[in-house]
């Protein structure tokens, strides 16, 4: 036999060996990890537990384990992280054994697995450099790149299970574009006021540089979300008028909105009471903000590759 029909043969041999609902069911806990990292990431910052652990993966150079607070917030992070590879290998080996999945579907999975692994290097590389705010606003906007790429593989395992829904029209698919590049720009600017604010992530009495100044960061930032709103409202008002032909993008704007009034009312909180905000409340933030890209991304990529809805799976 030849090498080459050797190695083809090896991937049609475990072709198959994991059930589309159990791929679907990997793909949701993968979502799930790379939210919690994200608040577990947003923690050590806001708590000044960046450099608690100044060596990576050990604490420091005489102790592997944590010591004291700050050093255990960073550890628990770093915990975590390895929780949430090990579950995207998984998600990345199921998506190559999963009977019926796509390329799409595979790749997919292949890149947030590859991703969540360039995560721990990067964040060595940011305790290293003493917590560059370019770092670890590089670090936090790969964080919700790879959240986004999970929902997308989520989608492809529901497709595979529920089945291929009627295509949505071209203006629908194209506002779910400009509403993706809306919410990118509500990240990345909210990125640049969380770096911009009152907790640099400094641990102890080393202080680490904030990224320019607050108030013009969130000058920017609120005009980002005014932007994002007008897009959003846009594609309600034109599924509230399409209900009856796509009952499931109306109540994915209707979550949608939850999700955005949440994260405003938490904003606002945080604007008022900046002086003193506590730092759960801008932890609150920055998890409803992964959240809302999450969200987001999942409706505007329904746009795009529809699936069979319960309605229609009922009427059949």
């Amino acid at each position: 036999m030849h090498a080459g029909s050797a190695s083809a043969a090896l991937p049609r041999r475990f072709a198959g060996t994991i059930s589309p609902v159990g791929f679907r069911r990997v793909a949701l806990a993968a979502v799930g990890m790379l939210v919690i990292i994200v608040a577990s990431g947003a923690t050590v910052r806001l708590t000044g537990s960046g450099l608690g652990c100044p060596k990576w993966p050990t604490c420091t150079n005489q102790h592997a384990l944590p010591q004291s607070y700050h050093s255990y917030i960073e550890f628990t992070n770093r915990l975590i992280s390895a929780v949430t590879i090990f579950t995207t290998l998984a998600l990345a080996v199921a998506a190559w054994l999963t009977r019926g999945l796509g390329r799409r579907g595979r790749w997919l999975a292949t890149a947030v697995f590859v991703g969540t692994l360039a995560q721990a290097p990067l964040g060595a590389i940011t305790v290293y450099y003493d917590l560059n705010p370019y770092l670890v606003i590089t670090h936090l906007l790969l964080s919700f790149t790879l959240v986004s790429l999970a929902v997308l593989t989520l989608l492809e395992a529901s497709r595979l299970v529920r089945g291929e829904g009627a295509p949505l029209p071209g203006l629908a698919r194209v506002a779910g574009l400009v509403l993706v590049a809306a919410v990118t720009v509500l990240a990345v600017s909210g990125t640049a006021s969380t770096a911009a604010g009152r907790f640099p992530g400094s641990s102890g009495s080393q202080v680490v540089p904030r990224l320019g100044t607050f108030y013009p960061a969130v000058y920017w930032h609120v005009r980002a979300v005014a932007a994002f709103g007008i897009v959003f409202l846009a594609l309600a008002a034109w599924a509230w008028t399409r209900r009856s032909a796509y009952p499931w993008l109306l109540r994915g704007c209707a979550g949608l909105l939850a999700i955005l009034a949440v994260q405003m009312t938490i904003g606002e909180v945080q604007y008022r009471t900046y002086g003193d905000v506590p730092w759960w409340l801008v932890l609150l933030h920055v998890a409803a903000a992964a959240t809302l890209v999450a969200w987001t991304v999942g409706v505007a990529g329904r746009l795009w590759r529809p699936i069979r809805t319960a309605e229609t799976l009922q009427l059949d």
